[in-house]
C-alpha cells in the first residue's frame, strides 16, 4: 500500500481558533509550596503561555482558589498579558466543579483545552480528568505546573496522559500557535515573546537579529 505525503498539518496540532486556555491557581501561598520547578522559571513559563494566548486571540479563563482569605494574587506575569480580564474566585479544588468556570467554558465553546497551573496533582488532575471524561481534548503545559515535588508533579503527569491528556512545553506553545515564520502578522509579536521567556532560544534570537538581520526561527 503506497502512502501518499500532504504538506498538512496534522489534526491533533494546536491552532489559535481551535481551544481555550485555563489558568488555575497560579497564586502566592501556592507558589510557597511547589518544589518540583523553582518559582522563577515557573513564573517565566506562566508569563510564556499568557503572552502566547494573548498575542493570538486565543479566550482564556483565569481562575485562583480562596483569592482575598489564603492564596494571594495571581502572577503579575499572567495578569498583565490579560489586563482587565475577571479572575474566577473558587471555593473547589476542583476547577470542573465551580458553576462559574464552566458557564465560561460552555460561552467560549470550544472542544480543546490547555491547562497549566497549581498544583499538578490536584488542580490540575481534576479538571483535566473531569475534562475528559465529558468528551473534551486535554492539553497540560507541563514545564509551566508544578507541584510539592517532583514526584508529585510527574504522577500527576502520568496520570494525566494514562487518562488521554495531551502533554506540552510552554515554548512549543507558543511555536506550535505560529507554526509558520511566513505568517508575518504574528511574527514579531511571536519572536518578541520569545526573546524575553525563550531562555536560551531567545537569547540566539536576539544575537542572530543583531548581528546577522537574521528572520525566522
Amino acid at each position: 500500500m503506497t502512502i501518499t505525503a500532504k504538506a498538512t498539518p496534522g489534526s491533533q496540532l494546536l491552532t489559535p481558533k481551535d481551544h481555550a486556555l485555563i489558568l488555575i491557581d497560579y497564586q502566592s501561598q501556592m507558589s510557597f509550596a511547589t518544589h518540583s520547578i523553582d518559582a522563577i522559571t515557573l513564573r517565566n513559563n506562566a508569563g510564556l503561555i499568557s503572552r502566547a494566548a494573548a498575542s493570538f486571540k486565543v479566550p482564556a479563563i483565569l481562575t485562583t482558589v480562596a483569592e482575598k482569605s489564603f492564596s494571594g494574587p495571581m502572577f503579575h506575569e499572567i495578569t498583565d498579558a490579560f489586563q482587565g480580564q475577571a479572575l474566577l474566585d473558587r471555593t473547589s479544588m476542583n476547577t470542573w466543579e465551580d458553576e462559574a468556570v464552566i458557564k465560561q467554558v460552555n460561552a467560549i465553546g470550544k472542544k480543546r483545552l490547555v491547562l497549566g497551573g497549581l498544583w499538578t496533582s490536584v488542580c490540575i488532575v481534576g479538571p483535566t480528568l473531569s475534562a475528559i471524561e465529558q468528551g473534551f481534548e486535554v492539553y497540560v503545559v507541563a514545564d509551566a505546573c508544578g507541584d510539592v515535588s517532583a514526584e508529585a508533579h510527574n504522577r500527576a503527569m502520568d496520570r494525566m496522559v494514562q487518562a488521554g491528556a495531551r502533554p506540552m512545553t510552554s515554548l512549543q506553545y507558543l511555536l506550535e500557535l505560529q507554526r509558520d515564520w511566513a505568517r508575518t502578522e504574528t511574527y514579531e509579536s511571536t519572536t518578541g515573546i520569545a526573546k524575553i521567556y525563550g531562555g536560551s532560544y531567545g537569547l540566539g534570537l536576539i544575537y542572530a537579529k543583531t548581528m546577522f538581520h537574521a528572520q525566522g526561527g
